[in-house]
């Protein structure tokens, strides 16, 4: 049953005075009924200030550090901050640090500590203390402590870094010790970390860094062509004196360099040879070099595919292009094998059969030129190892490090520094013709008149104590 009810009498039940709106009193009403069935709703302290949280777990932190007491943090967030700022790569780090090395990191961070993975670096301590002896820094190093510690000179300036506030930088000396041993020993980046006590990926950088370094600095300085003169007349006449032939300046020769099988074009690298001969599917790039009489490289070629002959590799060599073709080298001679062919500048050995008693004796004498930058690609692959065996470096670097070991190939040859014949390496490469062996008709009368000379000359007094003649 309902009830009607005029607006007069509705407003008599409450005492309203009679006229007035009642829609106003309604609105009110149903607004108080709501916010008495609704619970009170008060803000978080996150919400209504989030910078006043945030402000006081900082100074808990500051308070919990200053009382000793360790704030426990994510494997993912401890990682993230140890290694902001560091200028040496990654350096792994975990809660197991020695207190000493956490208090010298607290000192330079201003009360934040940073905890270090503690590697053990008892070999790297021993090798650079002055009480090592010469034998076994030379074992290490393939060069004696003055020759290293020139080379540390030259660089410093260019390899050095600075401190920050989380660690120390590595010092010069460290950082070429690590890419000295690495080229001299070829072994692998996980034994070059435990030797020295830095982390893979640091040692890996160190390397590329230091042979860029060297590359940069002491290139121009150590592998230089004998432009003057002077120098041209001094590499002839000790050359002349040992073999007979006049106006060498240089003895060239071509050899490869073993690589892990390229994700990209891997046939311009494939070595049919080397693979025939091995029974083993190679790679290989190559490093075509010409050395003065002493065996120290006046100019190097790096980088061509092993797949190109050595005729291939000369032919887009700076050496043939910037010299060669453009008539420098008129009146000397480069000396080189057969797998090059006979130019203006090249001197090669005859190829075909039946030669004449003159040919045979000019063969016996280029090949003892040759053999001089023979030998020195010998003591080149002999002194680093990184050369014998596939390395990790990638094809793209490769060029940088195998320059680096040209360089250092000078700079112990011309310091004395000899070779330990018990590391001696053998070279594996093989002796092509090449497949124009004539391009100069004017080499051709050149070659026959040396020839000529050298049978009529005195044997004895021609080839001199530097050769041995087969």
């Amino acid at each position: 049953m309902s009830t009607s009810y005029t607006e007069a009498q509705f407003g008599s039940l409450f005492d309203l005075p009679a006229g007035d709106d009642l829609t106003s009193w309604f609105t009110h009403l149903c607004a108080e009924e709501q916010a008495a069935a609704l619970p009170a709703f008060q803000a978080p302290v996150a919400m209504a200030d989030p910078s006043r949280k945030r402000s006081a777990d900082y100074h808990q932190l500051l308070e919990g550090e200053a009382s000793g007491v360790k704030r426990q943090r994510s494997p993912t967030t401890s990682s993230r901050e140890n290694s902001a700022g560091s200028n040496d790569g990654d350096h792994e780090h975990s809660s197991g640090a020695a207190p000493g090395g956490a208090a010298a990191a607290a000192g330079r961070g201003g009360g934040r500590r940073l905890w270090v993975k503690e590697r053990d670096h008892e070999w790297w301590d021993r090798m650079s203390s002055p009480a090592c002896p010469e034998d076994e820094f030379r074992r290490a190093f393939r060069m004696s402590r003055a020759t290293f510690e020139a080379v540390c000179e030259e660089l410093g300036a260019a390899v050095a870094k600075e401190d920050t506030m989380l660690r120390a930088a590595i010092p010069v000396r460290q950082r070429v010790a690590v890419c000295i041993w690495r080229l001299a020993t070829g072994e692998p980046l996980r034994l070059v970390s435990k030797r020295f006590g830095l982390g893979i990926s640091t040692c890996h950088k160190l390397v590329l860094e230091v042979c860029a370094a060297i590359k940069a600095v002491l290139m121009p300085k150590a592998v230089q062509w004998p432009e003057a003169p002077d120098a041209a007349a001094g590499v002839s006449a000790t050359f002349e004196a040992a073999s007979g032939i006049p106006a060498v300046v240089g003895a060239m020769y071509t050899t490869h360099i073993p690589i892990i099988a390229p994700k990209a074009n891997v046939a311009a690298y494939y070595n049919r040879r080397h693979t025939e001969r091995n029974q083993k599917t190679s790679y290989s790039i190559t490093v075509q070099g010409v050395v003065d009489a002493g065996g120290a490289f006046t100019d190097v070629c790096i980088g061509w595919p092993g797949s190109m002959s050595d005729a291939d590799v000369l032919d887009r060599s700076a050496l043939y292009a910037q010299r060669g073709a453009a008539g420098l080298l008129q009146g000397q001679w480069v000396v080189g094998g057969a797998g090059y062919p006979l130019m203006d500048w090249l001197l090669v050995p005859y190829t075909h059969h039946n030669m004449t008693w003159a040919q045979h004796v000019f063969n016996e004498r280029v090949d003892g030129v040759r053999a001089v930058a023979r030998d020195a690609f010998q003591r080149l692959k002999s002194r680093w190892g990184c050369l014998q065996k596939r390395t990790e470096v990638k094809l793209q670097d490769l060029p940088v490090v195998l320059g680096a070991c040209c360089v250092l190939h000078n700079i112990c040859e011309r310091a004395g520094d000899a070779v330990d014949p018990d590391i001696a390496f053998q070279l594996f490469d093989d002796d092509m013709v090449a497949d124009n062996p004539v391009r100069s008709t004017a080499a051709v009368a050149a070659r026959d008149s040396i020839a000529h000379n050298l049978l009529h000359r005195n044997s004895s007094a021609a080839a001199g104590p530097g050769f041995v003649f087969k």
